[in-house]
Parts: structure tokens; C-alpha cells; sequence
């Protein structure tokens, strides 16, 4: 399928290209919102889809905003129309285009340059009114609040904020391509005012809040709860403008006589993620838990993991080599002991249910063969 774009060099443009040239089967054709009109007619005479992204919205002058939204579109339907074209068309238009506004009436006066254009030749239009788009490759100090705190806290700089109760309708990118993606999908669907995806609502003082806790997370090792919904978009925006100096960071090492105990990742109430290692015919662990639960993992050499009830007496150990992709989990009320029981480095994932507390640490200490 021969799909044209224009500005394909914008935030959503580059997405867009990115995310198309994944999929097999789309041979992508770019029209820069400088085309002239013959370049512009070659485009179009071919094209069986049309994303029209291009547009104008931080004009030197008022006057830019109609011939780069208004021109530019009657332009593109003109070259269309020219060819016989019924290709569908995407427009990306924005939320703003209700408001009276200069940038909203020149929106507002592109959408109905389309709709025309879809009644006169029977070709699909799909409007998606975009609100506040958010996500990786925006522009920061442009016209995104977003990409402009991500930007600065990423690189530890201060960040202005007027009115922190100030309300944000915001929409991800990814979001906004996957519904423009499954409009390729889904031939002859009905044409209009579409919508893209989750819009996700907050406040300027909320998101700064949340960036900010993003950025501590590395010192403090606690993460957000960045898997689903708003905070993973936007932990996945934020950690996209990090400089490529700090993409790595360190953690810290506790190491004594027996080896090293690292903590890796902290969870507000899914626990901790650690790793250690142990020396040939070194003992660790040795104690019970109450309720605490830890699941190891042994990535490198060979351990031996001792259990004792703690109330019977009763005995159970098991052996495990590496890169079985075998976990054993420590039961409550059953004391336990990893040895290094090989000729190498031991080395284990642990992941424990709950932040270690020093104030309630539900570990008491046990010989667990006595």
C-alpha cells in the first residue's frame, strides 16, 4: 500500500513512519509541507492513503496560520481531485479547533476544506481532533508542557509552573498511531470525527509531581507504578529525553566476607527485585520469615537451598545449577539456608513481596541445620 504523508518530519509524523515501517507491505511516500504543486500532484496520483499532518501552530505571523493549515490543505485535496484520487485521508486537526482563536478557526477552516472534499468525491475523511499530544521525539520548549519538564527534570534543571492546579487533557502518541493504524486495517470504515485513545487527565502541579518522583526513583530505587495507563506513557516520555550520558546509573553494593548483596528495584507494594553472589562452600540466609515471601534465582553456579520448620523440625533441601530457569520460593514459617555447593561464583536473583523494613524487618536469624 503506497502511503503518503505530510510532515512526516513532525512529532507524530516520525512516529507514524517509525512505527509503519514495521509492518510489511506499506511503501511510505513523504510530501514536506514546502512542496510545490507539482511535486505535490506526483504524490498524490498514486497514494492510496493520505495521512495530512502537516500543519502550522507557532507562526511568526497570524497570516501563516491559513496558508499552513487552510492553503496547504486545499492544496492536497486539489491534487487529489486532479488525479481521480479517492484515496482516504487522516487529518490530524486539534482540540482547539472548537475555540476562537486564530490557530483553532485556521484547524476548524482545514477540517471543513476536507469534509467538502469528502462529499464531493466520496473519499473517506477521518478527523482526529488531537489534545495535547505527549510522548517520545516531541519537541521540549515548543508547544508541549509535557516534553518541555521532561526535558528539564531529566537534566535536573529547575521548571516554571504558574498554576499547579491547572488542568491537562493529554493524549500518547503511541496511542494516536495504533488508532491511525487500525484505520489502515479496517477498510471502509465510516468517515468523521474519530477518536484516538485514552485521554488521560491531570494537573501541571501532578505531572511535575510525577516526573520528579520518576527522576528520585534512581537514588531512592522505588518505582511508580509504571505499567499500565498514564504513569507508563509518560514514565516511558520521560525516560526517553534522558542525555545519553545518563542512561546508566549506579546502584549501591553491600559486600562482605560471604559476597555481595545489590538492590536493584523497589515497588510501592510489590516488593523489591535484588541480586547476590556467594563464594565455593559459603553459607547465606539463614533465618525465617514470618509472611515475608522471596522467590530465588539462580543465574550462575550451583546452589544447594536448606529448609527447616521452624515449629516441627521437619527437613527438605534441593539442588539447583544455573541457567535451569528453576525457581524456588522461601516458605513462612521454614527456615532457610543457600550454599554455594559448586566450584564458581554463585550468583541469584531474589525477588522479595515486600520493601525491606529495619524498623519491622520480619527476618529473624536461625541456623536452619542445628
Amino acid at each position: 500500500m503506497r502511503v503518503l504523508i505530510t510532515g512526516g518530519n513532525g512529532f507524530v509524523g516520525r512516529n507514524l513512519k517509525v512505527r509503519l515501517a514495521e509492518i510489511a507491505g506499506f511503501e511510505l511516500v513523504e510530501v514536506p509541507h514546502s512542496a510545490g504543486a507539482d511535486e505535490l500532484r506526483l504524490a498524490a496520483a498514486t497514494a492510496e492513503w493520505v495521512f495530512h499532518l502537516a500543519g502550522v501552530n507557532r507562526p511568526q505571523a497570524d497570516s501563516e496560520f491559513t496558508s499552513g493549515n487552510v492553503h496547504f490543505t486545499q492544496a492536497l485535496c486539489a491534487a487529489l481531485s486532479a488525479a481521480g484520487n479517492r484515496a482516504p485521508i487522516v487529518f490530524a486537526s486539534s482540540s482547539q479547533a472548537v475555540l476562537d482563536n486564530p490557530y483553532g478557526r485556521s484547524k476548524r477552516a482545514a477540517e471543513d476544506v476536507l469534509l467538502d472534499h469528502a462529499r464531493v468525491a466520496g473519499t473517506p475523511v477521518y478527523l482526529y481532533r488531537l489534545n495535547n499530544v505527549f510522548g517520545k521525539w516531541c519537541r521540549p520548549f515548543y508547544n508541549s508542557v509535557v516534553a518541555t519538564f521532561c526535558y528539564q527534570i531529566a537534566r535536573d534543571q529547575p521548571i516554571s509552573i504558574r498554576d499547579p492546579a491547572a488542568r491537562l487533557s493529554l493524549i500518547h502518541v503511541d496511542d494516536v498511531v495504533e488508532a491511525f493504524i487500525r484505520l489502515l486495517r479496517t477498510p471502509g470504515a465510516p468517515s468523521g470525527y474519530v477518536d484516538a485513545g485514552p485521554v488521560y487527565e491531570t494537573t501541571l502541579g501532578g505531572l511535575a509531581e510525577l516526573l520528579r518522583e520518576f527522576a528520585a526513583s534512581r537514588k531512592s530505587l522505588m518505582t511508580q507504578r509504571v505499567g499500565v495507563g498514564f504513569t507508563r506513557a509518560l514514565y516511558s516520555t520521560y525516560i526517553s529525553y534522558l542525555p545519553s550520558e545518563a542512561f546508566a546509573y549506579s546502584v549501591p553494593i553491600y559486600a562482605d566476607p560471604r559476597g555481595t548483596f545489590v538492590e536493584m528495584l523497589k515497588t510501592p507494594d510489590t516488593g523489591q527485585f535484588s541480586y547476590f553472589t556467594t563464594g565455593p562452600g559459603i553459607t547465606r540466609g539463614e533465618h525465617y520469615h514470618h509472611s515475608k515471601v522471596e522467590k530465588f534465582l539462580v543465574v550462575r553456579g550451583t546452589a544447594r537451598f536448606d529448609f527447616r520448620h521452624v515449629d516441627t523440625g521437619e527437613r527438605h533441601s534441593v539442588t539447583i545449577p544455573g541457567g535451569e530457569g528453576r525457581v524456588i520460593e522461601s516458605i513462612p514459617g521454614w527456615a532457610h539456608g543457600v550454599t554455594n555447593v559448586g566450584e564458581d561464583e554463585l550468583i541469584i536473583m531474589l525477588w522479595a513481596n515486600e520493601v525491606f523494613d529495619r524498623a519491622r524487618p520480619d527476618t529473624v536469624a536461625v541456623k536452619v541445620m542445628a
